[in-house]
């Protein structure tokens, strides 16, 4: 995200100064935020009030707001039999100085701490009643309507990007047209999910997707340890095996293995493989 239309620094919000944001969602929502509790991420700071519930606020630059505009937590307040903090209130204004937008949710606490980090390296303890509620909650989601569409990393997913990303990556003899379009989160990793009772957070680029998004996306996230990612293919074969959830198994390799590549990537060897199954799956077909 540019910092503004003329500058060319990039806005992470682990190391700007963000202490006039928080006081600006003070006042607006009437809370007081802890500062013990803050949380700071790149694109988005969170901390805990005195009423008992969590204020995330984020900060997304104009071109990134689509025509569906970015309320995708307050939106996902109205889904159903899903696991997820309650959402009660928010702000959002428009940044004087730079090409840019600020919002703040406030939703209920969550009920434990997050897994891990978005890519994890040691497997977490997740009881079979876990994975179960994921599955519960990813189910439900996928029965659900809306005409919102999956925004992963801030750009909506679309036919085009997603044959553009696979072709990049893998050519081959074989059709990447998606068959169904479901609801997902779309940014379904370790660092969202809760432990160890199960909650889902961070909504704020779901909508809809190709099958079986969420689960390649966890999946992908797993992939630096083997039996964690051998697990979620387990508890979500039923996407893994479906076309459209092959193509986006090789949709998230596109993003390890593409051009951007990290070369110290520990999943880099176990996407190569994957892939190369997936594609030659796929021409089979």
């Amino acid at each position: 995200m540019s910092l503004s239309d003329t500058a060319g620094r990039t806005v992470d919000l682990r190391v700007r100064p963000v202490d006039e944001i928080l006081h600006r969602v003070e006042r607006a929502l009437q809370v007081r935020l802890a500062a013990d509790t803050v949380v700071r991420k790149r694109r988005s700071v969170g901390a805990r009030t005195n009423r008992d519930t969590w204020v995330r606020v984020e900060r997304r630059s104009l071109d990134k707001i689509g025509d569906q505009g970015w309320n995708g937590t307050e939106c996902a307040a109205r889904l159903e039999n899903i696991a997820q903090p309650a959402w009660q209130s928010c702000v959002v204004w428009r940044d004087p100085d730079e090409s840019a937008m600020w919002r703040a949710d406030e939703t209920d606490l969550l009920p434990g701490a997050p897994v891990g980090t978005a890519v994890l390296g040691d497997a977490p303890q997740l009881a079979d009643n876990w994975w179960r509620d994921l599955s519960v909650s990813l189910d439900a989601l996928a029965a659900q309507h809306t005409t919102r569409v999956a925004t992963p990393d801030t750009v909506a997913i679309t036919q085009e990007l997603i044959t553009e990303s696979i072709r990049t990556a893998f050519p081959g003899d074989f059709d990447t047209t998606v068959e169904r379009w479901v609801p997902a989160h779309a940014d379904l990793n370790w660092a969202n999910m809760t432990a160890p009772t199960f909650c889902l957070f961070d909504w704020e680029d779901w909508g809809t997707a190709p099958r079986g998004l969420d689960s390649a996306t966890l999946w992908a996230s797993s992939l630096a340890v083997p039996a964690l990612a051998d697990r979620v293919r387990h508890e979500r074969r039923r996407d893994f095996e479906s076309r459209d959830g092959k193509l986006m198994t090789l949709f998230v390799c596109s993003k390890i293995l593409g051009p951007e590549a990290h070369p110290e990537d520990p999943r880099l060897g176990s996407a190569r493989r994957m892939a190369e199954q997936v594609v030659a799956e796929l021409q089979e077909a």
